[in-house]
């Protein structure tokens, strides 16, 4: 049983911990383990079902949200709760996305959705059985030869068409493999063609499996990134960075539980046509994406030292909720070589708006 795993992981208990009483685990770790886990025995001890385990987090995410981020959202209610929805978001933090979404579509009536989640992030038992109980389904990145990626990609376009088909529960994936680290929110087409994998090519057209998706793009806009200088270092190294075997876990940890400032949702309209293509698709969540990420005083500050300017661009700019002196604080620090890439990684959706790039 995956509750009775996770219940005597020291792992799961250490990482726990680190998020829940840090002062007490930067004091003792082995006493805030302690805590953690007849927390969890007397929490987990009548849950039974993956719906029971969701409610019992349910208040905690909603605190956690309430302490790292001020948090709002538009056009969900555009969808109705008797659907089922493939929601495709941009992509910038791994837990953060699909747990900001979650939260706000169950609080207006909708079912939890499934969650796409890279098998990268799977080398801790803990971590496997957490995503499980959560909702979770696995995307093979790692398949050797194009036959085996081939059959792995139809699997999972078929599952997530019986999800939509039948009326299920709605599915989260992102737009792209990875998080866009760079602040570009691009749509991957092969994500796109991937989801038309489940077609039977004697009987349906690629429109009619494409509309039946019923897919609506989502832009999760950050006004604060926690793994803003992780990634700054990652992308000034280039090709040659290599991950750390535990650097997705201290990602998650940091995402989860790092200042994130405000945080917006803006869900799109279904996508539909007479004659959807893949580019059709495609088109559309980058157009949302443009047009609907939240841009905040910071991306606009950004912008200014990257062009050496004091320019203010005709596009909307939404208060933050630190100062110009405190964000050039936080970019200051990182060291001189990464900076750049930091700034850039703010000012990106701005450039986007403008179509600079």
């Amino acid at each position: 049983m995956v509750i009775a795993r996770l219940l005597v992981n020291r792992d799961f208990h250490a990482s726990l911990a680190r998020l829940q009483f840090p002062r007490l685990f930067a004091v003792s770790a082995s006493a805030a383990c302690w805590v953690v886990a007849r927390w969890l025995r007397r929490q987990l001890r009548r849950v039974t079902t993956v719906d029971q385990f969701q409610l019992l987090v349910k208040p905690e995410l909603q605190r956690l949200i309430g302490r790292t981020s001020q948090f709002s959202s538009d056009g969900l209610d555009k969808l109705s709760t008797e659907q089922s929805w493939l929601l495709v978001s941009n992509h910038r933090d791994i837990v953060m996305d699909p747990s900001y979404t979650n939260q706000l579509f169950h609080d207006a009536g909708h079912r939890t959705m499934a969650i796409a989640i890279g098998d990268n992030l799977l080398r801790q038992d803990w971590v496997a059985d957490l995503m499980r109980i959560n909702k979770s389904f696995i995307v093979r990145r790692n398949v050797s030869g194009p036959r085996e990626l081939l059959k792995a990609s139809q699997h999972l376009a078929a599952f997530m068409r019986s999800m939509i088909s039948g009326n299920a529960g709605s599915v989260w994936i992102a737009q792209r493999e990875g998080r866009a680290k760079t602040g570009i929110d691009k749509t991957e087409p092969a994500v796109i063609k991937m989801l038309s994998l489940s077609r039977d090519k004697r009987t349906e057209t690629l429109s009619e499996v494409l509309n039946g998706l019923h897919i609506v793009p989502v832009a999760i806009s950050y006004e604060l990134d926690p793994c803003d200088a992780n990634k700054a270092a990652e992308l000034a190294c280039g090709p040659g960075y290599r991950k750390a075997d535990n650097e997705d876990v201290l990602s998650i940890g940091k995402g989860i539980a790092g200042q994130k400032g405000n945080v917006h949702l803006s869900f799109g309209s279904p996508i539909k046509a007479e004659a959807l293509t893949i580019e059709d698709v495609v088109h559309a969540i980058d157009d949302h994406m443009r047009r609907h990420y939240r841009l905040f005083e910071n991306a606009l500050w950004a912008w200014q030292r990257l062009s050496n300017s004091d320019e203010v661009p005709n596009v909307d700019i939404h208060l933050g909720t630190i100062t110009r002196q405190e964000f050039d604080a936080r970019i200051d620090a990182m060291p001189e070589e990464h900076q750049q890439f930091a700034l850039a990684m703010y000012a990106n959706p701005l450039r986007r708006a403008l179509g600079e790039i």
